[in-house]
């Protein structure tokens, strides 16, 4: 059975969140009101909440010798999409962590990349060689 998830996340501009995941990312907008809004993320909902001045510590991690952040949300999409989104981001000149090559020649392989959201979330962008992949060991 397909599934899809939720998260609801604090945000600091129901505005910003808003239209960077509309006008970068190329989410739609679900349900919202001044406060909220519910974001459909490649089919998954997540819901920002406008809040007060939050703090999350972000320490990072080492995988495969890449300095990665451990607080962290994402999805995974094909390589098509993959490109598009990146491609949009880097004509916008966001600041990217940039896409790296993950498990080359092994079973999940996959590249990502990561961008801060307005809210200071890190949001990865996958895309595995082999769909199948995703969850084997």
């Amino acid at each position: 059975m397909e599934t899809v998830f939720h998260m609801s996340l604090p945000c600091l501009s129901v505005k910003e969140t808003k239209s960077f995941y509309t006008d970068i990312v190329g989410a739609s907008i679900g349900r919202s009101s001044q406060t909220w809004i519910d974001v459909n993320l490649f089919g998954h909902q997540l819901t920002f909440i406008k809040a007060q001045k939050f703090n999350f510590n972000n320490p990072n991690y080492v995988f495969e010798g890449k300095i990665l952040p451990s607080f962290h949300f994402g999805v995974i999409v094909d390589e098509t999409t993959w490109n598009s989104i990146h491609k949009k981001l880097k004509e916008k000149k966001l600041p990217l962590v940039d896409h790296s090559l993950f498990l080359k020649g092994k079973a999940g392989e996959h590249q990502s990349y990561f961008i801060k959201d307005p809210n200071d979330y890190m949001l990865e962008f996958k895309c595995f060689k082999d769909q199948n992949n995703i969850f084997k060991a």
